[in-house]
């Protein structure tokens, strides 16, 4: 399935894909339009991703309030956060919801990255994704919860791609989208965070990281998810139990809100 899903993806035309059109969050998109159970679309104008919004310029802002968010959903952790982003929490409802507890502050990966082998960095990724559905499952079914009450969610990460991606694939499976369209749906990061991850090996260069090591860090592989997948497979079987017997999520009251008749 990973080469036959790269290749799609590598040919897709991302130029014509939607976007939000924010000026300063990246990779922030709708999940409306997407094939979900019985061939019934996701519901536009409930469910969003993107990367950090809170240092967003006061027009990405205005158009956020424009989509009448319920909840805002961060899966940083503290050490990630300015003082700056206080304004954000001000004018929407944004919960913490932390996962990965401060090792993806920049404090914490300099010296990691320095010290590390591109092998390593690809290494300690797939470490990061095994934990999602077992060290960090709480976490996640929080998220699932405010879902399955039916709220017009928009949720995030740093980058917008590992936690956020990781929790899209639990929503989208529970919405019956195929594998296929999860993880191509989830490789587009790639694309959505092409300027953002060069700005951020701009940064990293004249401090000792090479771009090779940090590359592992700034993409998403479909080995990465896939990681997060058999580890759900190994501790509970299947990702439809995962969600139904140990989230002890109603799967088909997420399909009422966000699945269109």
């Amino acid at each position: 399935m990973t080469a036959r899903v790269c290749e799609m993806t590598n040919n897709m035309n991302h130029d014509t894909r939607p976007s939000l059109g924010l000026e300063t969050i990246p990779n922030a998109r709708d999940l409306g339009g997407l094939a979900g159970l019985s061939g019934r679309r996701v519901r536009s104008g409930k469910l969003y991703r993107s990367a950090n919004p809170a240092l967003a310029s006061a027009a990405d802002l205005d158009r956020l309030h424009s989509l009448d968010l319920d909840i805002v959903v961060d899966f940083r952790s503290p050490g990630e956060k300015s003082p700056a982003e206080a304004a954000f929490g001000e004018r929407f409802h944004w919960l913490a919801v932390p996962v990965l507890e401060g090792s993806m502050a920049m404090d914490v990966l300099v010296p990691r990255l320095r010290a590390s082998t591109p092998t390593q960095m690809h290494d300690f990724m797939l470490d990061v994704y095994r934990d999602f559905p077992v060290r960090y499952r709480e976490a996640f079914g929080a998220f699932l919860r405010h879902a399955e009450a039916g709220r017009t969610l928009f949720y995030h990460c740093t980058a917008g791609k590992d936690r956020t991606g990781f929790a899209s694939l639990l929503l989208l499976s529970a919405l019956g989208v195929s594998q296929d369209e999860i993880v191509a749906n989830y490789l587009e990061s790639n694309h959505w965070n092409r300027r953002l991850n060069e700005d951020v090996l701009a940064r990293v260069a004249p401090i000792g990281v090479d771009a090779d090591v940090i590359m592992p860090l700034l993409e998403v592989r479909p080995e990465y998810l896939e990681t997060s997948m058999d580890a759900i497979a190994q501790a509970y079987g299947s990702v439809e139990q995962f969600l139904a017997d140990d989230l002890r999520i109603d799967v088909g009251q997420l399909r009422g809100h966000y699945l269109e008749d």
